[in-house]
């Protein structure tokens, strides 16, 4: 999948100092998850149903 044009937003619980940050792009019926101290590296595409199933999950630990 082609996520040259991509709009990638850090997660909101990433830390201030920015060590530490994933960065998420939306893609057609998909999610994109990348690591923000290696933007050109390897992405991980989950499918929109699956990641917000596993973000309501973790919202409610």
């Amino acid at each position: 999948m082609d996520l040259t044009d991509a709009t990638w937003r850090k997660a909101t619980r990433s830390s201030e100092k920015g060590d530490d940050c994933v960065e998420v792009a939306n893609a057609p019926g998909t999610v994109a998850i990348r690591d923000s101290k290696n933007p050109d590296g390897p992405k991980l595409l989950i499918p929109r149903p699956a990641y917000t199933n596993f973000t309501t999950a973790i919202k409610n630990l």
